[in-house]
C-alpha cells in the first residue's frame, strides 16, 4: 500500500505535466497566430515594390516579339510618380506610365527589345521615381536571340560559280 505522501507527489507530477503541455499548447497556438495576422510594414509616402527583378527571354527567336512588362505597385501611403525609365541603350526601350499610382494600386512598365540583334545580351532599364523606400530602380532583360534565318551560317564554304575548275 502507497503511503499518503507518495499518492500527494504522483498527483503533483500530473498536474505539473498536464500543465506544461496547457502551456505548451497556449505558446504555439499565440505564435501561430501572430505570424498568420501579420501585416506587411506601411510605408509612409509613396513606395514602390515591382512583381520581378529580372525578365529572362530564354532563347528567343530572330525578330520575335521583344515586348515585356515589370508589374509597379504603390505599397505606400502617397500617390508614387514614375518620373522617368531609361534603357541602357537604344535597343532597350521602355514605356512607363506618367499617370500617379495610387496607395495600394499598380500600374505597368513596358520594355521592348530588339531581336533584330543576334546573340546573347543582358540589358538594365533604370527607373526613376518619388519612392521613399527606392526613388532609383533598376530591373533588368536578358535572353539570347538566335541567328538570323536570312543569313548562311559563318564557317559555311562558299559555292564556286559555275564553270570554275575544280581544285584536286
Amino acid at each position: 500500500m502507497k503511503s499518503k505522501t507518495s499518492a500527494y507527489a504522483e498527483v503533483f507530477i500530473l498536474k505539473y505535466i498536464q500543465m506544461k503541455k496547457v502551456l505548451f499548447c497556449l505558446s504555439l497556438a499565440m505564435l501561430t497566430s501572430s505570424v498568420a495576422f501579420a501585416q506587411p510594414e506601411l510605408v509612409t509616402g509613396p513606395a514602390i515594390t515591382l512583381d520581378k527583378e529580372t525578365h529572362d527571354y530564354g532563347d528567343i527567336a530572330f525578330d520575335a516579339n521583344g515586348a515585356c512588362q515589370f508589374k509597379v505597385t504603390n505599397t505606400g501611403t502617397e500617390p508614387l510618380i514614375l518620373s522617368n525609365c531609361q534603357g541602357s541603350c537604344g535597343c532597350t526601350v521602355p514605356k512607363c506610365d506618367p499617370n500617379p499610382i495610387a496607395p495600394g494600386a499598380s500600374s505597368f512598365i513596358d520594355v521592348k527589345y530588339d531581336t533584330k540583334r543576334t546573340g546573347p545580351f543582358q540589358k538594365s532599364v533604370t527607373i526613376n521615381s518619388n519612392a521613399v523606400n527606392a526613388p532609383v530602380k533598376v530591373v533588368t532583360i536578358k535572353g539570347t536571340v538566335g541567328a538570323d534565318p536570312g543569313l548562311a551560317p559563318t564557317g559555311a564554304p562558299e559555292k564556286a560559280p559555275v564553270g570554275a575548275p575544280v581544285k584536286q
